[in-house]
């Protein structure tokens, strides 16, 4: 059984998320997308867990469904910000439960040190330690990942808060963490770089704000299995045993991948910070530093090296915004982008069919197919994002151009 999953959503009640982030819509987009497993997102709050409880039915092996036989998995995310090392740390994690009870469990814990109700994310002040001892102390099947692992400000590598490795951040628990999920700003080769991460199983999840499909399923982890049991994810994010592969966006579409200033449009790759010292030209405050320079400053290896018993990775970036860009449409939210896509599925099942297997491209658009043929073989051309923005499809091979200061001051080629 090939189980493709996101295993790392939000419900509405998050921050920043979709008032139609439904367990229905949750269900028909996933559908959609060629998804066949999701969490839940969010079960510490008080109003998405009781919709939970009402809509799905749990089994006797820690998956929950729907009336209509689509599974679940008990997934919340949560925000831990304090100091430590004299720096102060602010490290998301992700969080699996095997039921209900557990969860309840899990909240009641929470409730001891602070509040669950003004956030489907809900932040703490205790430390990464504090928090792996507790989960523990109420189940040992709880799992505990280290989410989007290299994002400048919530990751545990991250370059505002974060840690250089997972020994530095949990000292001799560390052996209790077992993965880290890679976050849509790098991929598993990026990652095997780094020495430390040989240890640690590599997913990768979406960490959606909406249901839609241009955002859930963008970045997915497959399993293989005989039968669909929590047990059975846990073991192989555990041990990577039925861990089959990850789909990952490109890491340049990540919105952290280079680094930069938004409010001053300024967008540099790792050698340009170097020259500026990580100063931006504009305002000269500190630039955020995005994953690709992280990497590097991590990294013992060079580009290209991969372990022995490395995972396989697709790289896909979303079928949607490969419309936008075949027809010029702005957004994927639009009305002629929607139909197109919707008669894509409509026509070859979901959007992983599409992405992946399509062979028959009669009377398809020829630029959205050489799209499709470009993004299997990672042959788009991508301007990367930084400081929040997402990376966008170009024509061209990207490039930055340094600045260049003339009497009338300092401006930027790159756009």
């Amino acid at each position: 059984m090939e189980i493709i999953s996101d295993l790392h959503i939000h419900s509405r009640f998050a921050r920043a998320c979709s008032k139609d982030i439904t367990i229905n819509n949750l269900e028909k987009y996933a559908k959609i997308k060629g998804l066949n497993l999701l969490g839940t997102g969010d079960f510490t709050h008080p109003k998405w867990i009781q919709e939970l409880k009402s809509e799905l039915t749990p089994d006797d092996q820690g998956i929950l469904w729907t009336k209509d036989k689509f599974p679940f998995l008990l997934q919340s995310e949560i925000s831990l910000i304090y100091s430590q090392g004299g720096k102060g740390r602010r490290i998301h994690y992700v969080m699996l439960a095997p039921s209900f009870e557990v969860v309840d469990q899990i909240t009641e814990f929470l409730l001891s040190r602070g509040r669950v109700d003004y956030d489907g994310r809900p932040i703490f002040g205790m430390s990464s330690i504090d928090l792996l001892e507790n989960l523990r102390s109420i189940s040992l099947d709880i799992e505990m990942i280290c989410a989007h692992a290299f994002t400048s400000w919530f990751g545990i590598f991250g370059s505002k808060s974060g840690f250089n490795s997972i020994k530095e951040c949990f000292e001799e628990k560390a052996r209790y963490i077992h993965a880290i999920e890679t976050g849509m700003s790098a991929n598993p080769e990026m990652c095997w770089r780094i020495k430390e991460l040989d240890n640690y199983q590599l997913v990768s999840f979406s960490d959606p704000h909406s249901a839609y499909p241009w955002r859930l399923g963008r970045e997915a982890t497959t399993f293989e299995t005989k039968e669909l049991t929590y047990k059975n994810i846990l073991k192989a994010i555990r041990t990577g045993e039925g861990l089959k592969e990850t789909k990952e966006t490109e890491p340049s579409y990540g919105k952290f991948h280079y680094d930069g200033h938004r409010a001053c449009n300024i967008l540099f790759s790792p050698e340009q910070t170097r020259k500026h010292k990580g100063i931006c030209p504009i305002c000269k405050k500190p630039l955020t530093i995005g994953v690709e320079y992280r990497v590097e400053e991590l990294a013992a290896r060079s580009l290209g090296y991969k372990p022995e018993n490395a995972k396989p990775f697709k790289t896909l970036i979303p079928l949607s915004e490969l419309i936008c860009h075949a027809y010029n449409i702005k957004q994927p939210t639009s009305k002629k982008c929607q139909e197109i896509y919707e008669a894509l599925i409509s026509k070859y099942k979901n959007e992983f069919n599409v992405l992946l297997n399509l062979n028959d491209f009669s009377n398809l658009e020829p630029k959205l197919v050489d799209l499709i043929l470009k993004n299997r073989n990672r042959q788009l051309h991508i301007k990367p994002g930084y400081d929040g923005v997402y990376g966008e499809i170009i024509d061209e091979e990207f490039k930055t151009k340094e600045y260049e200061t003339t009497q009338k001051g300092l401006f930027n080629f790159y756009v």
